[in-house]
């Protein structure tokens, strides 16, 4: 009977401390938005409590804002685009940001006309006025890549607005402002529905991969908790190999908690839209290519402060550790 016992409470000890202990991190997201579904399905599905961390969540709204919030100790890790890790690096800071796990691998807003658009081409968009986004923020910067791509001078064949804040671009077009917006989802397919514009071209399927959101955190943070941040990039991956092999409905269904105002159909149509084109990563390296590709963007818009080598600002470590 003894024996026994001591042998059913050994076991029960070994299961209890089996679960990691949670340790909470504060994240601070750029923006609250369906592309970044892989984030919110870790969440949701329990692979970050699995990994013993518990997430403390923020949305910032800005890359100005989410970079302040993370150099200013308000966050220990942020999720925004890796163009601010170049800024911060090329004002001299003694404590770099460090891209360390990529969540998003395309641009994720599209072009959305006011007016329907019979068999649109780029050429519609001469002689019209254009409401961009923040003036050196990746949006903006794709858009004008794009937009030169297709032998269009954003500075002189049309009138391009860009001093309008990030989280007013959608209400100010709704208002009449602008013949084109370029917007994020689910915004988008909402004012498609709701007759206020119609989605005619997409940035990301023209804009090539580029490390568009990535996870990333100071260097002293980063040599202080390894084992932290190994963790969390683990729940990553496992979120972008959930969301990978499973349905629409099911990715949206997951989800449905962080856009408590947006129904269910919606979320899945938006889903579809940023899988079918690539958007979500399916694994958080973020490789030399993108890295280069993301500065060439940035040169051609005018906003490189400087080149700054792959090595120095991207941490491939943990990403690697999550493969295998």
């Amino acid at each position: 009977m003894t024996l026994s016992f001591l042998l059913l409470f050994s076991l029960f000890f070994i299961g209890c401390s089996s679960k990691p202990k949670q340790q909470t991190i504060r994240v601070a997201e750029v923006t609250r938005s369906i592309f970044y579904a892989p984030q919110y399905v870790a969440l949701s599905e329990g692979f970050f409590e699995k990994e013993g961390i518990n997430v403390e969540l923020t949305t910032t709204w800005g890359g100005d804002k989410t970079m302040t919030t993370l150099l200013s100790d308000g966050a220990d890790i942020a999720l925004v685009g890796s163009e601010t890790s170049i800024y911060v690096y090329a004002q001299g800071t003694t404590d770099p940001v460090i891209n360390f796990a990529q969540l998003t691998q395309t641009d994720g807003t599209f072009l959305v006309s006011r007016n329907k658009v019979e068999n649109f081409t780029w050429e519609h968009l001469k002689g019209s006025t254009f409401l961009g986004q923040r003036k050196g923020g990746m949006p903006q910067m794709v858009g004008e890549f794009v937009l030169k791509k297709h032998h269009i001078d954003p500075k002189q064949d049309l009138q391009l607005i860009q001093n309008i804040d990030f989280a007013n671009i959608a209400s100010a077009f709704a208002s009449g402002t602008g013949d084109y917006v370029q917007l994020f989802e689910p915004q988008a397919t909402l004012f498609e529905q709701q007759g206020i514009g119609h989605i005619v071209a997409s940035f990301g399927s023209e804009s090539g991969k580029v490390p568009y959101t990535v996870f990333m955190t100071k260097q002293s943070f980063l040599n202080e908790n390894k084992d932290v941040i190994e963790r969390y990039t683990k729940a990553i991956y496992e979120a972008q190999q959930w969301v990978a092999v499973h349905s629409n409905k099911e990715i949206a269904e997951s989800i449905s908690p962080f856009f408590e105002d947006t129904p269910l159909s919606l979320i899945e149509t938006v889903v579809d839209r940023y899988k079918s084109q690539g958007s979500f990563a399916t694994d958080p390296i973020l490789d030399k290519t993108e890295w280069n590709n993301l500065q060439n963007i940035m040169d051609e818009a005018g906003e490189l402060p400087k080149r700054v080598d792959y090595n120095i600002l991207v941490n491939t470590e943990f990403a690697e550790k999550a493969l295998q």
